[in-house]
């Protein structure tokens, strides 16, 4: 059994659930998301691929599953190696003018808020030698992306913020750039969109797990 912990937040599908296939054969996943028959399938999948996870079926968004689920992570295994952030809403697009109050509210909470928090709870169980993952996405500015825009450019501050301060005691910050792939949150921008063209989750995580792991 492998002695390196991943954490993935956003583990039920898309890019998060093929990161935890391809880091199975390395790492034991401790899987986070809400969708309990997502979970399971990729708990069959990591299994096909040699390695074991443990299943977390709860919402960033609450505080005390979060602070449980750090908790269970120190008492089984004392620390993290690796933290990948999946996890996203996309709101509808929108005029800035129409913006509603509930889907500005949740990406504000999921995007920002729990992405906070989760930074202060896991920073502790990385240490100086683990590191931490997140993914690049530049739509603010974008006509109609002014919720999904705005929150996740707040994310990336505070990403960057967090990736300056540890530059110099650990843990490593890095930011990867996935390129289009057909996942949920691309249809609900691109409903249309000729989805044979983009790149699989799959692919794009045999891509860019060499970057992760460098």
């Amino acid at each position: 059994m492998t002695d390196k912990i991943a954490l993935i937040t956003g583990a039920s599908r898309g890019l998060g659930a093929a990161l935890a296939t391809a880091l199975a054969p390395t790492h034991h996943i401790v899987a986070v998301a809400r969708t309990v028959g997502a979970l399971e399938e990729l708990d069959d999948a990591v299994k096909a691929a040699g390695g074991q996870a443990t299943l977390a079926p709860m919402d960033i968004c609450v505080d005390a599953a979060m602070q449980q689920l750090c908790r269970g992570i120190f008492d089984r295994w004392g620390k993290l190696d690796l933290w990948i952030h999946t996890a996203i809403h996309a709101a509808p697009l929108a005029p800035a003018g129409h913006i509603g109050p509930k889907d500005l509210a949740k990406s504000l909470e999921v995007n920002v808020t729990a992405t906070a928090r989760l930074i202060g709870y896991v920073s502790p169980l990385l240490g100086a030698q683990g590191r931490a993952v997140f993914c690049n996405d530049h739509p603010a500015g974008q006509k109609f992306y002014g919720t999904y825009g705005a929150t996740k450019a707040a994310q990336l501050a505070l990403v960057n913020s967090w990736a300056a301060e540890t530059v110099k005691t650990g843990p490593q910050v890095r930011l990867i750039d996935p390129a289009p792939m057909p996942t949920a949150l691309r249809a609900r921008f691109y409903p249309g969109e000729d989805r044979s063209a983009l790149a699989s989750p799959a692919s794009e995580a045999a891509r860019l797990l060499p970057e992760i792991l460098a």
